[in-house]
């Protein structure tokens, strides 16, 4: 006869059968290319899958997008119990770091204080980050700090261009020429800029990367003037 499940039984949570799935391939008896596998070995495997999750949503595809999130989950869920192996840390402690730290920066939700805008949400934000990381080995004393070195370049530009802006070391006004492009003009002169790096033989992305890095020693250079004075 079939046993009967008892009532202090329960089917595991699709997280904890997660958990049991990921521990089992990197046992003994487990998979020989997840057992191989480490930290870096699997850092690039990540950022393919964001792409992929990317794709799935631009697709509006409901079932490509629930698919590529656990691809993406996946990713968290390796390197947890690669940590928990060498005693480093696991999966809750993950999960519990960022609940705190979901709370410590919205306090105009989770405590007391106002906000008039997204702005100053954003404000509240860079300012308690700053506040977290001071004498620690991770403190950022610049605006500049903490932008990922690997991002695409022109994700690190406009991100690098935020925060100069965010901390007054560039202009918000547009020039004449400027103000004279559109969404589709910019688009196209992007494509035509990128165009010309290839037939001229050029990377487009090594190109503006040189740029970015000067940019980035100037806005340096300009902050520490200014905190200077």
């Amino acid at each position: 006869m079939p046993k009967t499940r008892t009532a202090t039984q329960r089917k595991p949570t699709g997280l904890e059968q997660l958990l049991s799935v990921m521990a089992k391939l990197r046992s003994p008896e487990g998979c020989p290319w997840d057992r191989e596998q480490d930290h870096r070995s699997l850092r690039f495997h990540a950022v393919e899958e964001v792409y992929e999750l990317i794709d799935a949503i631009e697709s509006g595809d409901d079932q490509e997008m629930l698919e590529e999130l656990g691809d993406l989950l996946l990713q968290v869920v390796f390197h947890c119990q690669l940590a928990s192996e060498r005693g480093a840390f696991q999966f809750d402690r993950v999960c519990q770091v960022l609940v705190d730290k979901l709370i410590r920066r919205h306090p105009h939700v989770f405590g007391d204080v106002e906000v008039k805008d997204v702005d100053q949400v954003w404000a509240n934000w860079e300012k308690i980050k700053k506040a977290e990381k001071a004498g620690t080995k991770h403190e950022r004393p610049s605006a500049f700090d903490g932008i990922p070195k690997h991002l695409p370049a022109l994700l690190r530009a406009e991100k690098l261009l935020k925060k100069a802006r965010k901390a007054g070391l560039d202009s918000k006004t547009l020039s004449a020429d400027e103000r004279k492009l559109t969404k589709r003009t910019a688009a196209a002169e992007l494509l035509r800029i990128a165009s010309i790096a290839q037939k001229r033989g050029w990377s487009a992305e090594d190109l503006l990367r040189g740029e970015i890095r000067k940019a980035e020693l100037e806005f340096r250079r300009r902050e520490r003037r200014a905190t200077a004075v």
